[in-house]
This record gives structure tokens, C-alpha cells and sequence, in this order.
């Protein structure tokens, strides 16, 4: 094994990294208000959006991010309708990761007791303060779990965005491959780095759940 290579390498790669993470955050950040309005809308008494909601998620989840990233970048060109790659990039994730998100905090409001709301309306809370001081605390505090776990999916799912040519850590990692004819270093610093940035993850979501159960205890 050449650690020179991993070392002459290793400033390029963390510098990938950085927008490794930065794609992902904009995507789960995105991702989290489109799940939110479709979630609503699911859960919502209006048959249409209902329905709306249900092939929101059946198409999202059905179709590879591969797919919808080439569709965006590609195919809306051919309209006109030039995308920039980071826009892309972040609309992709975003709308694949808003869909999953969707279900996971449709999930966590029906593990909420349906009785707590209808306690709440009969003594007279407004239906906006008891979805932000009764529903959404509860529902948060069911879905940290798989929303860090959605987040760690999606950063692992962000080595797709360099079809649209964002030399994110995978990309990088790549060239350097193709230059230095050692792919086994170049892959291995590439992996390595993920798993640093994923454990780090699943350390804040533990530390995450901890407060909120903590939260919700008291």
C-alpha cells in the first residue's frame, strides 16, 4: 500500500467532503419542507390532496435518484431550461429524500395519541398551537431516529450527484484513481472518510435522541 498517495491525497478529499456534506444538508434541508407539506397534505381531509400526496411518495420512491438527476440536469435542458449542476444536485436529493421523509413523519403523528388533539380543541387551543406545542414536539421525538438514518442514507446516495459533474468525495476519489493508477489507496481514503463522517452522524443522533427522550420526560 502507497500512504503517500493517501496523504498527497488527502487535502483534495477532505475538500470533497466538505461538499459532500454541504449537497447533503441543502438536500435533507429541502427534503424536510417538501416532506412536511406532503405529509400534511397526505393526512389532509381533502381527498385530492390526499391522493396527491400518495403519488408524490409512490413516484419519488419508485423512480432511482440516478433517474430523476439525469431527468433534471439533462432532460429539462433540452426544453430550454438550463439547471445548474449544484441546483440539480440539491433538487434531486431534495425531492427523493422529501418523499421518504414524508412517510416517516406521517408515521410518527399517528404513533401521536389521537386524543391528545381532540383534548386540546375542547379546551380551546388554536389547531396551528396544537400542532406546535402538543403534535410536532411528540412526532419529533419519534422520528429523530429514522430521520438521522434518512440523512445518513442520503450522504451515502450523494456520491450519484457527480453524473451532473460536482466533484463530490466520490468523484474525487475517482480521479484521483484514473491519475495515479492506484485505485485501492484512492478508494480506501474515499471510504475511510465516509465512515468518519457517518459515525459522526450516528453520534449526534444518539445525542439527539437522548435530549429529546430527556425532553419528553420531563
Amino acid at each position: 500500500m502507497r500512504f503517500d498517495i493517501i496523504l498527497h491525497s488527502l487535502g483534495y478529499l477532505l475538500r470533497a467532503a466538505a461538499v459532500t456534506v454541504a449537497l447533503s444538508l441543502a438536500g435533507i434541508a429541502l427534503g424536510f419542507v417538501i416532506g412536511a407539506l406532503v405529509c400534511a397534505a397526505r393526512r389532509s381531509g381533502d381527498r385530492f390532496l390526499r391522493r396527491l400526496g400518495g403519488f408524490y411518495v409512490s413516484f419519488f420512491r419508485g423512480v432511482p435518484l440516478l433517474v430523476q438527476l439525469l431527468f433534471i440536469y439533462y432532460f429539462l435542458a433540452e426544453y430550454g431550461l438550463d439547471v445548474p449542476a449544484v441546483v440539480a444536485a440539491i433538487g434531486g436529493l431534495g425531492l427523493a429524500s422529501g418523499a421518504y421523509q414524508a412517510e416517516i413523519l406521517r408515521g410518527a403523528l399517528n404513533a401521536t395519541p389521537a386524543g391528545q388533539a381532540e383534548a386540546a380543541t375542547a379546551l380551546g387551543f388554536a389547531p396551528f398551537d396544537i400542532w406546535r406545542r402538543i403534535l410536532l414536539p411528540q412526532a419529533l421525538r419519534i422520528a429523530a431516529p429514522p430521520l438521522i438514518n434518512e440523512f445518513i442514507l442520503l450522504l451515502k446516495a450523494s456520491s450519484l450527484v457527480s453524473v451532473v459533474g460536482i466533484a463530490e468525495l466520490t468523484r474525487v476519489s475517482m480521479n484521483i484513481a484514473s491519475m495515479t493508477y492506484r485505485p485501492f489507496e484512492a478508494y480506501l481514503a474515499g471510504g475511510m472518510i465516509y465512515l468518519a463522517i457517518n459515525l459522526c452522524l450516528a453520534a449526534f443522533g444518539a445525542f439527539a435522541e437522548r435530549r429529546l427522550a430527556a425532553g419528553g420526560s420531563t
